[in-house]
């Protein structure tokens, strides 16, 4: 017969040891198969386990051996396909390997984040992947993660001063591809809706969309470029105020998909011909660019090559029994998927 266990929340290797009047020592090898246990103990002490409903503890187990096989992957929303994709594709090649992956989002919140930084290295993951939030400007957060001496990968957006691993596409080279096609097109008066300055791969595509301009000799009006949180709301509002502009733009450039989804709705509520009167690009080839009418022309971002990268970097760095990080860009080049809401020349 087996002692009763009392109304305790959970159930440790003592408390299995109490039950059937062995040591917790013998208790911890025979849930770990030790060849020196026999296999009538190890019976007995799996069903006492089970009966007793217990759980082991992954962070304390991690405290001992100094890994835990957790990576901890904090992106700013999990509803977009590119960040979809990344997550599956850094699950794929993490789990081959044998990692477990914890997925948190910052809901573009700087200070969620900073939350979902301390309850990742409380649980002792052996590594971080991330892209920041919209609100993020103080690093010193990331600088904590640096400090514990676990690697850390960044993605799509990251910061060159944390001088660690970075993934993502050539974002300066995008906004040139963009304004080259709709010069191309014939546009003349090219505005853009931009994301926020401070989050580097927006200043990119603004200096790219800024240079190209002046490159082309288009006019470069404070008026034709704004700032944006890049929501499907901010999209309506800021393509309402170009076209309340007296002198309105012939092509808006947004730099991401569910602003210009926002921007190509007012277009269609007004009656406007797009791409006749105004030409539309977006950027994250989210899958609903090809669903809607007009279809959206957007930058592809190579979502699958990116989460593979930043996985296999996080493997390289495991290796290793001491971590030194430096900046390392990896830069993709991006790709501009020609559709309706561009082809000025195919509506004629």
């Amino acid at each position: 017969m087996y002692k009763k266990l009392g109304n305790k929340k959970k159930a440790t290797i003592k408390d299995i040891a109490n039950v059937l009047n062995i040591s917790p020592a013998a208790v911890s090898k025979a849930l770990h198969n030790d060849s020196r246990i026999s296999d009538k103990t190890k019976k007995a002490v799996r069903q006492v386990a089970k009966n007793l409903n217990y759980q082991p503890n992954h962070l304390a187990s991690a405290l001992r051996k100094g890994k835990s096989n957790l990576v901890g992957l904090i992106v700013p929303r999990t509803n977009s396909n590119f960040f979809s994709s990344v997550i599956q594709n850094i699950e794929e090649v993490l789990n081959k390997e044998g990692y477990n992956v914890i997925i948190t989002q910052s809901n573009e919140s700087y200070k969620k984040e900073c939350d979902n930084i301390d309850t990742l290295l409380f649980t002792q993951v052996d590594g971080i992947i991330a892209s920041m939030a919209n609100e993020t400007v103080d690093l010193d957060y990331y600088e904590k993660v640096k400090s514990k001496g676990i690697p850390l990968i960044l993605f799509d957006r990251g910061e060159n001063d944390l001088n660690v691993d970075y993934i993502g596409i050539n974002d300066y080279d995008s906004s040139h591809m963009i304004v080259e096609h709709l010069v191309n097109q014939g546009c003349k008066r090219i505005a853009h809706i931009g994301g926020f300055k401070h989050t580097r791969i927006y200043n990119n595509r603004i200096k790219g969309y800024i240079d190209a301009i002046k490159k082309h000799n288009l006019p470069l009006e404070n008026e034709l470029l704004i700032e944006s949180n890049l929501s499907i709301k901010d999209g309506r509002a800021k393509m309402q105020q170009l076209l309340n502009l007296k002198n309105r733009p012939d092509a808006v450039y947004v730099a991401g998909d569910y602003a210009a989804l926002g921007a190509l709705q007012v277009l269609n509520e007004q009656h406007i011909n797009i791409p006749k009167d105004i030409a539309l690009v977006g950027f994250g080839n989210e899958p609903f660019t090809a669903m809607v009418t007009p279809s959206i022309s957007s930058i592809n971002q190579h979502s699958e090559d990116i989460g593979k990268r930043a996985a296999l970097t996080f493997l390289e760095h495991a290796k290793k029994d001491v971590i030194t990080q430096t900046l390392n860009k990896q830069i993709l080049d991006a790709e501009l998927v020609i559709r309706a809401s561009s082809d000025i020349k195919k509506s004629h």
